[in-house]
């Protein structure tokens, strides 16, 4: 365990908060199960239960509003209730839902009204989540807060890549009706995270001696207008590219759609974490404000490659490598934020991931409407 808080703690604090950070990490690999481990299913849901596509679609339209709704509200309750409380009652409705879409569907006659409640219990349990785990990475005591920041968020983007993979061969091992023991299985890792939490030092969020700021505060500081951007840049630019991973995979690599819906996103999200993990490890080397700008401008020059290159090979590859130049976008963003408004809190954070949110839940459906197959 040490070996990995060396780079997010001080020597002084390394013992006090090493088990914090830990279960940081796991809360985003927990977001990444209940967010990527449900879409695998679709396929399946379709040819099981006869439920339609649309249907099976409005499914992540509820896991997106629930989030946004938890987002929107956090920050009036989470600092009443406790941080401890709510970020293991966060990974409880995790679990919950989880276990709920493992027992209940194949159980029942209309299966669609249990994988709802599901998904509404985890994205409960995602959008808390995510809205306490930065704050809390960034409130315990580090030399390189960024560092910290980076590193945290590069475990969302292992989870994800840990969840496909590992969906898919366990799928494919023992086929897909084993869907509903691999839903109760991947509660293993809500469940680490309850264990971690419940022995885990809570840091103060709001630095001691700084005021918490309220919305009013926030508004009235052109700063945060500025971070504000930045998180919907973010957002547009990760979903916006990595919407369309799959296709670039399937015509540069003339592989079939269930080979692209895998390749794609993996190379996405490996170039990603990867950019985070350097950074996470590295960001004491580097200036924040320079690394951002320099991930834009290889940002722009890969939107463009993939849209102007004749190649579907190099479009791939500018596909992934937009993963890596968008990777410090977010995790940047909120460190950012959290030095220019210290008083910030739980409500800032929370207002940032709402904004992401929003970002990502449009450029989704609007690259649903819209897509189609890039140039072969």
């Amino acid at each position: 365990m040490s070996s990995i808080t060396s780079t997010v703690s001080t020597p002084n604090s390394a013992a006090n908060y090493d088990r914090t950070v830990v279960a940081c990490f796991i809360g985003y690999v927990t977001q990444a199960v209940i967010n990527n481990f449900m879409p695998l299913l679709f396929v399946t849901f379709a040819a099981t239960f006869g439920i339609s596509m649309a249907r099976l679609s409005a499914l992540i339209t509820v896991n997106f509003i629930t989030q946004l709704i938890v987002d929107v509200l956090a920050g009036r309750f989470v600092d009443r209730i406790g941080y401890k409380p709510c970020i293991i009652a966060a990974h409880v409705a995790a679990l919950a839902g989880l276990l709920v879409l493992g027992l209940v569907p194949p159980h029942v006659s209309d299966p669609y009204p249990a994988i709802l409640a599901a998904i509404i219990l985890y994205a409960l349990g995602g959008g808390l989540i995510e809205v306490m785990v930065s704050p809390i990475v960034e409130a315990c005591p580090s030399e390189h807060k960024a560092k910290a920041m980076s590193l945290l968020h590069s475990f969302y983007c292992w989870g994800q890549l840990g969840t496909v993979v590992i969906s898919t061969l366990f799928l494919f091992a023992f086929g897909t009706g084993s869907w509903p023991v691999l839903a109760c299985l991947w509660g293993v890792v809500p469940i680490a995270g309850i264990v971690m939490f419940a022995g885990a030092p809570m840091p103060r969020i709001v630095p001691e001696g700084t005021a918490t700021m309220r919305f009013i505060d926030l508004a009235r500081r052109p700063v945060f207008y500025l971070m504000f951007l930045m998180m919907l840049c973010a957002g547009a630019a990760e979903q916006g590219m990595s919407q369309w991973a799959s296709a670039f995979a399937e015509s540069g690599l003339g592989v079939t759609k269930v080979v692209g819906d895998l390749a794609g996103p993996a190379a996405f999200a490996l170039m990603m974490g990867l950019a985070r993990t350097i950074y996470g490890v590295l960001g004491h080397r580097l200036n924040l404000t320079m690394f951002i700008a320099g991930s834009s401008v290889l940002c722009v020059a890969m939107y463009l490659t993939a849209a102007l290159s004749p190649s579907p090979v190099l479009g791939l590859a500018a596909c992934a490598i937009t993963g890596f130049s968008v990777g410090i976008m977010w995790p940047g963003t909120f460190s950012m934020a959290a030095d220019a408004m210290p008083g910030g809190g739980t409500l800032m954070f929370a207002l940032l991931a709402a904004v992401l949110l929003v970002c990502v839940f449009v450029v989704r459906r609007n690259a649903s409407a819209r897509r189609v197959e890039p140039r072969s």
